[in-house]
C-alpha cells in the first residue's frame, strides 16, 4: 500500500493538545509548554499509526480571512477580541507555545504550509486537491474538512480527531454518505452543502430557518445538490414542503454569499516555510537545533518518541 500524504491542520490539533494538558506542565524557566509537549507526541501517534511518506502542519495565516468575513459579516466574529475583530480571542498561555512547536517541527525535518490571506482549512483543501499521486490523510478536529473526501483520482480521507486520537473516526466518502445523510456519489461537496444549509454556530454561520442537520442531508439526497434544491424551491410544481420552500426562497441571499465561506478553496497560494519538500525524513534535519530545544522546553523524552517515530515508520 503506498504511504499517504498527511495533512495536519496545525491550530485544531495545538488547541485540543493545550486543553488536554495542564498549564502546570512548564519548561525549566517555568513557562508552560503543555501545547508544544501534546502536540509533538500526537504528531508522533499519528506517525506511528499511518505511517506517512510525506507531512505537511497547515497553518492559519488569516484564522478570519477578509473575503469569508465581506461575504459573511457574521464569520468567526464571536471568537474575535472585543473591540479587535482581526483577532481571535485564544488562551494567553498558549500563543507563546505556537512558535515552540514550529521550531520543533521545522528542526525535526516536518514541512510547514500556509496560504496569504487563507485559513488552514484552504491550505488542506488545496493540498489534497492537487495530490495525484499518493492517497491523503487529512488530521483535524474540524468536521468542515469532511469536504475534501473522496475516491478518485487518489482517496482523499479525514482522520477526525475532536475526541483525541486514541478515538479517532475514519471517514471516507462511504462513511461520511453514512453518517450524514448526503449522496455518496457527491460525498464531499454534499457535506459542504449540508453545513450551509444547516448553519454552524461555532463559525456563526446562521443557516436555513427551519432546516437542520438530518432534513438537509434528506433533501440534498433527494435534489442532488444545493442548485436543485433551490430549483426546486422556486418551481411552484415541485414536491417541497410549502415550509422548506420559503425558508430556502427566503434565505436566498444568505445561500449567494455563504457557499463560498463554507467550501474550502482548492487554489490557495500556499507557500512551504523554508522550501516545497514535503518529504517525511527518519532522522530529524537539524539534530543540534531540536536537542536546544528539548532542553530549553524540558521536553527531552517526548522529543525522543518523535525521534523514534521518524525511525521506525
Amino acid at each position: 500500500m503506498t504511504e499517504p500524504l498527511m495533512l495536519i491542520d496545525g491550530a485544531s490539533l495545538w488547541y485540543r493538545a493545550f486543553h488536554a494538558l495542564p498549564e502546570k506542565i512548564t519548561a525549566p524557566d517555568g513557562s508552560p509548554v503543555n501545547a508544544v509537549r501534546g502536540f509533538t507526541d500526537m504528531v508522533s501517534a499519528l506517525i506511528r499509526r499511518e505511517r506517512p511518506a510525506r507531512l505537511v502542519v497547515c497553518l492559519d495565516r488569516a484564522w478570519r480571512p477578509q473575503f469569508r468575513v465581506d461575504a459573511v459579516p457574521s464569520y468567526k466574529a464571536h471568537r474575535a477580541v472585543e473591540g479587535d475583530p482581526g483577532r481571535e480571542d485564544a488562551p494567553e498561555a498558549l500563543l507563546p507555545q505556537v512558535p515552540s512547536i514550529l521550531a520543533v517541527m521545522r528542526a525535526a525535518g516536518v514541512a510547514i504550509a500556509g496560504a496569504e490571506g487563507c485559513e488552514a482549512d484552504d491550505v488542506i483543501g488545496t493540498l489534497a486537491h492537487r495530490e495525484s499521486v499518493d492517497p491523503v490523510v487529512v488530521v483535524s478536529g474540524d468536521r468542515d474538512l469532511l469536504q475534501v473526501v473522496r475516491d478518485e483520482p487518489t482517496p482523499v480521507r479525514v482522520l477526525y480527531v475532536g475526541r483525541g486520537i486514541a478515538k479517532a473516526e475514519d471517514f471516507g466518502p462511504q462513511e461520511v454518505a453514512a453518517k450524514y445523510g448526503v449522496p455518496p456519489a457527491r460525498a464531499g461537496a454534499g457535506y459542504a452543502e449540508l453545513a450551509l444549509l444547516r448553519g454552524d454556530p461555532s463559525d456563526g454561520l446562521p443557516g436555513v430557518a427551519g432546516i437542520g442537520e438530518k432534513t438537509a442531508g434528506r433533501l440534498l439526497t433527494e435534489y442532488g445538490d444545493v442548485g436543485a434544491l433551490r430549483a426546486a424551491a422556486a418551481d411552484p410544481g415541485s414536491t417541497l414542503t410549502p415550509r422548506v420552500r420559503t425558508s430556502l426562497v427566503d434565505a436566498a441571499g444568505y445561500l449567494d454569499a455563504a457557499l463560498p465561506v463554507v467550501r474550502v478553496r482548492t487554489a490557495a497560494p500556499v507557500e512551504f516555510d523554508g522550501g516545497p519538500g514535503d518529504a517525511l525524513p527518519r532522522t530529524p534535519t537539524d539534530t543540534a537545533a531540536l536537542d536546544e530545544l528539548a532542553g530549553r522546553l524540558g521536553i527531552g523524552n517526548v522529543v525522543e518518541r518523535l525521534v523514534s517515530a521518524l525511525a521506525d515508520r
